[in-house]
Parts: structure tokens; sequence; C-alpha cells
């Protein structure tokens, strides 16, 4: 099977180091799952560890940032909720019209 490739994306796979100088793809072998997983994991200390320390990085709202952005929610789904309920109605009674109950 040949690949027809132009020049900019043979160039763009030669820096990937998956085609050689003259196009023709290079094998590599693909590593293996266990090896993967093994290079991937670390010990549960470490991983509480390293979960500690970008916590300390996150920038945590005030309480009074917090209030108001949950007053702001709330004051959101009532509205949202009120819209929904006003329309479940008001095509209720239309739909009450059309098919005369």
């Amino acid at each position: 099977m040949s690949m027809d490739l132009n020049r900019q994306q043979k160039r763009a796979m030669q820096k990937m180091g998956e085609v050689n100088e003259q196009g023709a793809p290079i094998r590599q072998a693909r590593p293996t799952v266990a090896a993967q997983v093994a290079k991937e994991r670390v010990g549960p200390f470490q991983y509480i560890r390293e979960v500690r320390d970008e916590m300390r990085k996150v920038a945590w709202p005030k309480f009074p940032e917090v209030r108001r952005y949950s007053i702001i929610v709330l004051v959101t789904v009532v509205i949202v909720t009120a819209f929904v309920g006003g329309l479940d109605a008001a095509f209720g009674i239309l739909s009450g019209w059309l098919y005369k109950d």
C-alpha cells in the first residue's frame, strides 16, 4: 500500500518519527499494556501526596463569594422552574381545548 503524501505531510510525519527520508513508514514496536500500566501507576501514598499538593494550588473562594453564587443559582433554578411550569400549564390548557376532554 503506497502512501500518497504531500511534502508538508511527509515533513510532519518525519518530525514525529513515523516515516523515513523516503517517506516509507517506520515500524516501531508498540509498548505492551503491562509496561504502560507499570509506568503510569504510582503508589497510594505518592498519589495522596500529589493530590494534596495540587489541592494547595487551587484558589478556593471565600464564603461571601460562595454565598452569592449559591443565591444566584437558587434564584435561576426557581425562575426556570416557574417558566417551564407555566409552559406546561399553558400547553395543557391548549391541548384540553383541542381535544375536548
